[in-house]
């Protein structure tokens, strides 16, 4: 699988690891960087490029990492078509893929051990998007607001 990941300084360290062993489970890893560490780097120079990156490469997957992920995953979700998740835990990380089909998992490298977030990465990168028609029904509504700011009908 193609895995576009990017961050910043505060996730440098857990970015570089999982570049390594993303790519040694086999996945072309395209690390938008940064690939140097910097304090005074800023995430969306490197989050927005790998969120491009998924939304231009169907079927590709999307990591997003920072200091708590909170501000990569809003960032994430200002690029056209990504749907952006925040995971804290397996559970997240596996729902947000089953029921939202999130594009891209946001981590932030100073919440978790390296171990944890490998098992939400890995979470993340094991479960599809379920289908179900509830599921994609509210993908669908959310798309169209995004597009054309329509509303969905109150029942």
């Amino acid at each position: 699988m193609r895995i576009h990941i990017g961050g910043d300084h505060a996730a440098h360290e857990l970015q570089r690891d999982l570049v390594s062993w993303l790519g040694d489970q086999g996945h072309e890893v395209l690390d938008h960087g940064p690939h140097d560490y910097d304090a005074l780097d800023d995430y969306p120079v490197y989050v927005l490029r790998a969120a491009e990156g998924v939304a231009a490469d169907p079927g590709s997957l999307g990591i997003v990492l920072g200091g708590s992920g909170n501000g990569e995953q809003m960032a994430a979700n200002k690029v056209a078509g990504i749907r952006a998740a925040l995971a804290c835990s397996r559970e997240l990380a596996t729902l947000a893929r089953q029921h939202n089909d999130a594009q891209v998992v946001s981590l932030g490298a100073r919440m978790h051990t390296l171990e944890e977030a490998r098992e939400i990465v890995a979470a993340f990168l094991d479960t599809p998007f379920s289908g179900d028609e509830r599921h994609q029904r509210r993908i669908d509504m959310m798309s169209r607001y995004a597009a054309d700011g329509t509303l969905p009908p109150v029942p």
